[in-house]
């Protein structure tokens, strides 16, 4: 049987019994974000980049405030928010604004991304792959990094995956240029052996809220 296909059966068995375990803190987080800030308990962000480069909808705790995704662009207290993404190598905003007070809570240990689970299991994303990134993130990166045409084209010819390789390896402390090779880098050595290995990390990186912003 293929890697291919191997790794689908275990994604779906995988997310499965993680949805079963993690089932109690996504009842609470849930919760939480519906009683502390007003508007849907899941990201209300645009659709993403997946395999092939199809657009699918990610699903997410939100830990913002509504509509903050377009807010960036169009909100004057956001400019130096703003600026600070389209500057910086990492598309992240350091201590950025629009985050809400259990929203930091969440993305520190990775809680808002347990929902990702549901985009497994619907075959859009799996366990381990590359980051799932935006179209707009993408336009932008490649005009300001030419060089890396080749491998965002690589990048897309897999599933992405709610952790990788870039993850484990420093998280959102990676610019785009370092972060993209490392995601190309992994679809060139795609096997068993590095997922299992991603796997074991992504504990400590989800416990340590190491990169995460």
């Amino acid at each position: 049987m293929s890697y291919v296909l191997v790794k689908r059966l275990i994604d779906i068995l995988a997310a499965i019994a993680l949805l079963i375990i993690f089932s109690p803190i996504m009842l609470v987080a849930a919760a939480v974000i519906k009683l502390t800030s007003p508007g849907p308990v899941f990201a209300d962000t645009p659709k993403r980049v997946g395999k092939n480069a199809e657009l699918f909808r990610l699903y997410k705790f939100r830990s913002m405030i509504v509509n903050a995704y377009e807010l960036l662009r169009t909100d004057p207290k956001f400019k130096k928010a703003y600026e600070e993404q389209q500057k910086g190598g990492n598309y992240k905003i350091k201590n950025d604004p629009r985050i809400t007070p259990i929203g930091k809570v969440i993305r520190k240990y990775s809680i808002d991304e347990m929902p990702q689970l549901i985009n497994v299991l619907k075959g859009e994303m799996s366990l381990v792959g590359p980051r799932p990134y935006y179209p707009e993130e993408l336009k932008i990166q490649r005009r300001k990094y030419p060089e890396t045409k080749h491998l965002i084209r690589e990048t897309l010819s897999v599933k992405p995956g709610i952790t990788g390789y870039w993850q484990v390896s420093g998280r959102s402390n990676v610019p785009f240029d370092k972060r993209i090779a490392i995601d190309a880098t992994y679809v060139r050595n795609l096997s068993f052996f590095l997922d299992l290995e991603i796997i074991f990390r992504t504990p400590w990186a989800m416990i340590s809220g190491k990169g995460a912003v």
